[in-house]
C-alpha cells in the first residue's frame, strides 16, 4: 500500500520544477500512507510521485514507482497479488524484471500485453502508467474497488492523486458543488462513481481503465461481474475449500507482521480461521471495536471466537467523545465526505493495530456475494408480501410504522418499518430506498431533489442478483471499501478482504439463489462451508455487521456538538434548509422518529464543507482538535519531507523521454515500532 499522484500536461508553460513542486504537495498531503519512503519521477511534461508502505520486500529501499528502459513509468498503490506467475510469463516471454517487488511486473506486461495488460492483474490496485514513446496516461482500478484514484483532466492537462485532499492540494479545491454527487451523498452516504462532491473531480470506477492520450480520452471497463448461469447447481462446500485458502493464503503472504479484525459475526471469523489454519506458528492478533452499549458490542463473541484460534485477543472501545475530533481528523487528512458511522471505530482499531502489525485481513465483501443483508430476504418475501389483500397490507403497514423507534441495534421494527416502504416501486428502486440513509420526503425538505440512478441491467437478471450486483458496485466500493482504506491508511495500516480476490467472486457467481438466500436464511452456502472451521453457534449467529450507537448518542453526549454542527451557516450556504436540518435534530431528540442516519449525514457534510471553506479561504476554518500521537508522527514527517528528495530528474531529450536513473530514488524514513 502506498499513495500515488503526479501530472501529466501538454501545456508547455509548466517547467519541470513546477511539475516537481505540484506533485511534491499532494506527495506531502498523503504522508500518512507511506511512512517507509518516498520518491519522484520528474520529465518533460510529466510528474509522477509515490510514497511506500512496506509490505513485502521490506529490507529492499524501492518505492512502489518503476522506470523502465522502454520509456515506461509506473506507480502502484496496493499489491499485485500474482507477481510471481507474472514473472515467470514474463521470463518466458524475454522480459526481465530486474527489481523483485511487485509492481516490478506490470511495465513489462504492459509492453507485452497492450492496454490489456490491467486483464491480467490480481490484486487490490490503483495504478498509474506513464508510456513517454506514446504520450500515453494509463489509470486504472481494481476490480472491486478496493483501493480508490481521484483524477481531474482537462484538455491539457491531468492530476490524480489517491485521496482527495491530496489532489485538491494541486487543483486548490476551488471548484464548485456537484449537485448531482450531493444529491447522493444526502441519500446514501457516500458518492457513486465516478463523482465526488467536487465538481470536476472524479474517480475511476471499480474494474476501470481511463487513457489519456494527445488524440482525446477513453474510459474503458475491463472488467464486469461475473454473469450467473441460467441453470446454476449449487456445488458442494468442499469446493470452496481450495478457493478460499489460496486467497487467504496470497494476501496473508506478507514480510510484515499481520492480524485480523475480528466481530463475533461469521464472515471475520472464517478468515481468522483459514488464516490460523493456514500459518498456525505465526502469532495472529484479533483486534476488536467494543461499545459500552450491550446491543451494539460483540467483544464477547468475539474473544471467545479468538480464545478457540489462539489469536491474541485486543479490544479497542469507542466511545461517543472520541467521535468530533476523530471525524474532524478523518475528514482533514483524507478529504472524504463518507458518512459510514464505522469509519470513526475503524480508524481507531487501526491506530491501536498500527503498534504491532502492518497488515489486517477482513470479511468486506462477503454479505454482497454470498447473500448476507437483510435486505436480501426482502427481496425474497417481497412478492409474497404484495399478494397479500390490499386492505391486509394498509392494515400491516399502518400498525408498523406506529412501533415506537429504538435506540437499539438493527432491531424487528427497524427491518419492518424498510420492508414495508416503496411497495410500489420495482425491486431494484424499491432495494435503493431500503437501503437509503435519508428518505425522499426529508431529501425535498431539505431542498434536494431525489437523485436518480443510471439505467442498470436489472430486468435482465432475477431481482435477488440484481440487487447484489448493485450493492457490489456502488456501496461496497465507495462506502465500506472507502471506509476501510481511509481509516486503516491514516495510521499506516493496510486492511485486506480476501472474499474480494478474484477466484472467490467468480465461484460466488456460479452460485444460485436459494444457495445465497432461502426461507429466513442468508448465506446459506457460506454457513454450511464455514462448519468445517467453525461451530454452530458461530455459522448461523444472527448477523449484526459493524454499527455505531449514533442514535443514541445524538440524544446524549453528542447532542449539544450536533446542535452546533447544524446550526453552522456552511449547510445553509449550499442551499441546504437550516430549518429542516433543525427539525430532524428535534423530532431525534424527542424520540417521534430515529432520524441518525440523516442527521449523520449532514455532521459529515457540516465538517467537509468546514474542510472545504479552509483550503479555498472562503472561510476561517475551526482550530484542529488535539492531535493523537499518531497524528503528530505523521506530521513530523511531512515536515521532514520539505528537505530535497532524491528526485529523479530525467533527460527529456533522450529517445524514449524517461529513463532510470543510476543511483537510488528512495527517501528512507524510520519505520513504525511493530
Amino acid at each position: 500500500m502506498c499513495g500515488i499522484c503526479g501530472i501529466v500536461t501538454r501545456d508547455a508553460r509548466p517547467e519541470p520544477p513546477v511539475l516537481e513542486r505540484t506533485a511534491r504537495r499532494m506527495l506531502r498531503h498523503m504522508a500518512h500512507r507511506g511512512p517507509d519512503g518516498s520518491t519522484l519521477a520528474l520529465c518533460t511534461g510529466m510528474a509522477m510521485a509515490a510514497n511506500r508502505l512496506a509490505i513485502r520486500g521490506v529490507d529492499e529501499a524501492q518505492p512502489p514507482l518503476i522506470e523502465h528502459p522502454n520509456g515506461i513509468v509506473i506507480a502502484c498503490n496496493g499489491e499485485i497479488d500474482n507477481h510471481r506467475e507474472l514473472r515467470r510469463f514474463l521470463a518466458q516471454c524475454g522480459h526481465e524484471v530486474p527489481f523483485s517487488t511487485d509492481v516490478a511486473v506490470i511495465a513489462p506486461l504492459y509492453l507485452e500485453k497492450g492496454l490489456a495488460f490491467v486483464e491480467h492483474l490480481q490484486g487490490a490496485f490503483a495504478l498509474a502508467l506513464w508510456d513517454a514513446p506514446r504520450q500515453r496516461l494509463v489509470l486504472a482500478r481494481d476490480r472491486a474497488g478496493e483501493r480508490h484514484l481521484y483524477y481531474r483532466a482537462t484538455s491539457r492537462t491531468v492530476l490524480f492523486a489517491s485521496e482527495l485532499a491530496a489532489l485538491t492540494e494541486a487543483t486548490g479545491g476551488a471548484a464548485p458543488l456537484d449537485r448531482t454527487a450531493l444529491a447522493h451523498f444526502l441519500q446514501s452516504g457516500y458518492c457513486p462513481a465516478p463523482q465526488s462532491l467536487l465538481a470536476g473531480h472524479r474517480k475511476l470506477c471499480p474494474g476501470e481503465m481511463a487513457v489519456f492520450e494527445p488524440g482525446g480520452i477513453r474510459h474503458r471497463r475491463y472488467w464486469q461481474f461475473p454473469q450467473r448461469p441460467a441453470t446454476a447447481i449449487t456445488p458442494p462446500p468442499r469446493s470452496f475449500d481450495h478457493v478460499l485458502r489460496e486467497a487467504v493464503h496470497r494476501q496473508s503472504e506478507v514480510d510484515v507482521p499481520f492480524g485480523v479484525l475480528l466481530s463475533g459475526g461469521l464472515d471475520s471469523a472464517l478468515i481468522a480461521a483459514v488464516a490460523r489454519s493456514l500459518r498456525p506458528g505465526v502469532t495472529l492478533p484479533a483486534y476488536c471495536i467494543r461499545f459500552a452499549e450491550a446491543s451494539f458490542d460483540e467483544g464477547r463473541d468475539a474473544e471467545r471466537i479468538a480464545r478457540r484460534l489462539g489469536c491474541p485477543f485486543v479490544p479497542v472501545t469507542v466511545a461517543a467523545d472520541d467521535i468530533p475530533a476523530t471525524l474532524r481528523q478523518l475528514v482533514r487528512s483524507t478529504g472524504e465526505a463518507l458518512a459510514d458511522p464505522a469509519w470513526l471505530p475503524l480508524a481507531h482499531v487501526a491506530q491501536r493495530a498500527a503498534r504491532d502489525v502492518r497488515v489486517l485481513l477482513a470479511g468486506e465483501g462477503a454479505d454482497e456475494l454470498f447473500g448476507g443483508y437483510p435486505a436480501y430476504l426482502g427481496v425474497q418475501w417481497a412478492g409474497r408480501y404484495a399478494r397479500l389483500p390490499a386492505g391486509l397490507r394498509g392494515v400491516l403497514q399502518r400498525v408498523i410504522e406506529r412501533l415506537p423507534p429504538s435506540d437499539r441495534k438493527v432491531t424487528l421494527s427497524f427491518l419492518l418499518k424498510r420492508f414495508v416502504m416503496g411497495q410500489g416501486l420495482d425491486g431494484l428502486a424499491r432495494h435503493r430506498l431500503w437501503s437509503a440513509h435519508t428518505a425522499p420526503e426529508w431529501l425535498r425538505r431539505l431542498g434536494v431533489e431525489p437523485p436518480t440512478w443510471a439505467e442498470e441491467d436489472g430486468a435482465a437478471r432475477p431481482l435477488l442478483d440484481a440487487v447484489q450486483h448493485h450493492d457490489f458496485a456502488h456501496a461496497l466500493p465507495e462506502a465500506l471499501l472507502a471506509k476501510a482504506d481511509r481509516g486503516g491508511m491514516l495510521h499506516g495500516v493496510e486492511i485486506r478482504a480476501p472474499y474480494l480476490d478474484p477466484p472467490v467472486i467468480e465461484f460466488a457467481a456460479t452460485l444460485p439463489g436459494q444457495a445465497r438466500v432461502r426461507g429466513l436464511t442468508t448465506k446459506v452456502f457460506l454457513k454450511d462451508y464455514a462448519r468445517r472451521y467453525l461451530p454452530r453457534a458461530v455459522t448461523h449467529r444472527r448477523k449484526r455487521g459493524l454499527s455505531v450507537p449514533l442514535s443514541a448518542w445524538l440524544h446524549g453526549p453528542l447532542r449539544d456538538w450536533a446542535q452546533s454542527r447544524l446550526s453552522c451557516s456552511a449547510l445553509a450556504e449550499v442551499g441546504l434548509s437550516n430549518r429542516a436540518t433543525l427539525e430532524l435534530l428535534e423530532e431525534h431528540g424527542a424520540r417521534k422518529a430515529d432520524h441518525a442516519r440523516t442527521l449523520w449525514i449532514l455532521l459529515v457534510l457540516s465538517e467537509w464543507l468546514e474542510w472545504r471553506a479552509g483550503i479555498t479561504g472562503d472561510r476561517k476554518p475551526q482550530a484542529a482538535p488535539q492531535r493523537s500521537v499518531a497524528t503528530a508522527a505523521m506530521a513530523r514527517q511531512e515536515s521532514g519531507m520539505e528537505a530535497d528528495r532524491g528526485t529523479r530528474n530525467v533527460d527529456a531529450s533522450s529517445p524514449a523521454g524517461c529513463q532510470p536513473p543510476v543511483l537510488s530514488i528512495t527517501d528512507p524514513v524510520s519505520p513504525p515500532c511493530i
